[in-house]
């Protein structure tokens, strides 16, 4: 005999409204201890800028309770801890900067553009009901993704800053489409290879025990190599012509499950890598930078010279394991503190036990978007999670490892704490469709009503037709717990 209990599933939506109330709290002691250790009063900011992110995070917590209320409940508390951590940090550099007879007040746009961040990853979420809708606009997105790609390179809409044309300017403001390119190539790169993975995954010749792709196929990555490289010569961004890179080859890895693709992906790399640092003056230099930092002759050169990465160091290195504390640091004496270089300035006020317990959010964010992937039943939606859940991470590996000299600087900035507009943006639309690709991944399957039984010959328990559990004997009572 079957009893059939009917269980509603947890959507954790109670869960992520007490870690999101964490998270505001985290943001406002920051902001808190910045005004108390640089003016001895609390900010005159702090309910302005707090209670903007208080409500922009409560506003999207309502959201994901009416159009997305399986959503993962730990990705949005993890995005408002860090961006409220930023905002604090960036006040922080602008008392600093006051203080100098500096160019001050980029807390105040940062506030900005976090609403505009927010408002348009709430706009995401309830216009997309279906992440599977973004699979029809799959070439769509490739040529949506070029254009935006080439958009500074068009006179005078584009604007050369700091030796780079990664800029178009709209107005007094400026944007970068290479930002906003990251989601619609991962798009593109999603709906083709959910395609085209059995082609891809066909075994080729094997040379030296490598299974290599067939010739023909190869094609697609030679392709994505080819634009990385054009983006690095024209528009001089390493940073971006390295992270196109690495998602499209990260994502054939994951729809194909082949080694082969990844070591031919990496000698590509490794190929462009060694002919752009000889070719191009601007990349060879950030190598002289990378490789002897602490020479006087590469130290004192102008432009190109290694005091930024080196007054990085002695930032780091001043605030040994536990830090100087928020607003008892020099932080400003760092070139970009604010944008390039944040982590250099967290890591001397919070020192490295702070800078860890950063970095641990920024794991848990990737952690959360690939368990969204794994837990989703279509191909589309698993190959699009694990893009973005990796494009986020890879972001802050070429970050952290360009700021301690692990590699060298690309110019990329770390998502959700750095200052600056584009990033911000795009970085919150991507934590929306993170978010939309969760709830698909944890809502429960709807209920299709009892199955009809096939009786089975010689006298066996009942099957389904559709071949479920076998229907329970009599004489061993089993509950069955439904959920809905």
């Amino acid at each position: 005999m079957v009893t059939i209990t009917e269980q509603r599933a947890r959507s954790g939506r109670g869960v992520e409204l007490v870690l999101l109330l964490l998270a505001l709290a985290v943001g406002l002691y920051a902001y808190a201890q910045v005004g108390l250790a640089t003016t001895g009063a609390l900010p005159v900011g702090m309910a302005v800028h707090g209670g903007s992110l208080a409500v922009l995070a409560l506003g999207t917590h309502v959201v994901l309770r009416w159009r997305a209320s399986y959503a993962d409940p730990v990705i949005l508390p993890v995005v408002v801890a860090l961006n409220g951590i930023g905002l604090a940090m960036i006040y922080r550099l602008d008392q600093a900067y006051e203080a100098a007879d500096r160019t001050a007040g980029f807390a105040d746009r940062q506030v900005l553009w976090t609403a505009i961040g927010v408002l348009a990853a709430v706009g995401v979420l309830i216009a997309l009901r279906d992440h599977r809708t973004l699979r029809r606009y799959t070439y769509t997105a490739m040529v949506a993704g070029l254009v935006l790609l080439l958009l500074p390179l068009l006179p005078g809409l584009g604007k050369t800053i700091n030796g780079a044309r990664i800029w178009i300017g709209i107005g007094p403001l400026s944007f970068q489409p290479a930002e906003l390119a990251k989601i619609v190539l991962a798009v593109f790169f999603a709906g083709y290879l959910v395609t085209q993975r059995d082609n891809l995954a066909l075994a080729g010749p094997k040379v030296l025990g490598l299974q290599l792709p067939r010739l023909r196929h190869l094609g697609p990555i030679l392709l994505a190599w080819g634009v990385a490289l054009v983006v690095l010569v024209f528009q001089r961004d390493l940073g971006a012509a390295l992270l196109f890179f690495a998602l499209f080859v990260a994502m054939l890895y994951v729809a194909t499950e082949r080694l082969s693709w990844v070591i031919i992906g990496l000698l590509l790399f490794g190929g462009g890598a060694a002919l752009a640092a000889t070719a191009f003056p601007h990349v060879g230099a950030r190598f002289d930078v990378w490789l002897d930092a602490l020479s006087p002759e590469i130290y004192n050169r102008q432009p190109g010279g290694s005091y930024q990465v080196v007054q990085g160091l002695f930032g780091l290195a001043s605030g040994g394991l536990m830090g100087t504390g928020w607003g008892e640091g020099r932080p400003d004496v760092v070139p970009f503190a604010n944008s390039d270089f944040i982590i250099a300035s967290l890591g001397e006020e919070l020192g490295l036990t702070g800078l860890i317990a950063i970095l641990v959010c920024y794991l848990l964010l990737a952690e959360r978007g690939l368990r969204a992937a794994i837990g989703v039943r279509d191909g589309f939606g698993k190959l699009l999670a694990s893009g973005l859940a990796f494009v986020v991470a890879f972001q802050c590996f070429v970050v952290v490892g360009g700021v301690t000299r692990l590699i060298p600087l690309t110019g990329l900035t770390m998502p959700f704490l750095a200052q600056g507009g584009s990033s911000l943006l795009v970085n919150w639309m991507i934590v929306a469709l993170l978010l939309r690709v969760s709830d698909s991944a944890r809502r429960p399957a709807p209920l299709t009503g009892d199955l009809p039984i096939a009786p089975i010959a010689g006298g066996g328990p009942s099957v389904p037709v559709d071949g479920g559990m076998p229907e329970a004997d009599d004489s061993s009572p089993t509950e069955v717990v439904r959920l809905r």
